[in-house]
């Protein structure tokens, strides 16, 4: 996989997110949800001033420093395993994983608070209430990725 390959994975996941989180902030009121899928997906704004799960919500400039770290940590990593042969699912997942990375914590610097958008409209209600976005997914499967290819 190449590096303008990865680049362009981070740029998309990157302009997309802040695209959607944009016309979300512009849309949507707070607390208001929009059905999709007959309902399965729900669009709402939420604006999250913690981590995952809003952990550390009342600590916004050190869940920002963290993520920050947290950050440069994954793109020292990426650039180290650059060009190494036998790599490509690492470096997708690491490029799935900084793209959601630098998303969220553009958000945190900028907004103070990261947009997120959308939750599953399921009966269950503690997975009913989490709510999240397109990056956090990415992180998510991209962290994934780079388990699997590390193995």
């Amino acid at each position: 996989m190449t590096l303008a390959v990865c680049v362009g994975i981070m740029g998309v996941i990157f302009l997309g997110d802040l695209w959607v989180k944009n016309k979300i902030e512009g849309n949507l009121g707070e607390g208001e949800n929009r059905r999709l899928w007959g309902g399965k997906i729900l669009l709402c704004r939420y604006h999250n001033r913690g981590m995952m799960l809003n952990l550390g919500q009342g600590r916004q400039r050190a869940v920002a420093f963290t993520s920050l770290a947290v950050l440069l940590v994954c793109l020292a990593v990426f650039v180290f395993t650059l060009g190494r042969r036998g790599r490509g699912l690492l470096l997708f997942g690491l490029s799935l994983l900084l793209g959601g990375a630098f998303s969220n914590t553009y958000d945190r610097l900028r907004r103070k608070y990261v947009v997120d958008y959308l939750r599953f409209g399921v009966r269950w209600r503690w997975l009913r209430g989490i709510v999240f976005n397109l990056s956090d997914f990415c992180i998510m499967a991209g962290a994934l990725l780079v388990v699997l290819g590390s193995l």
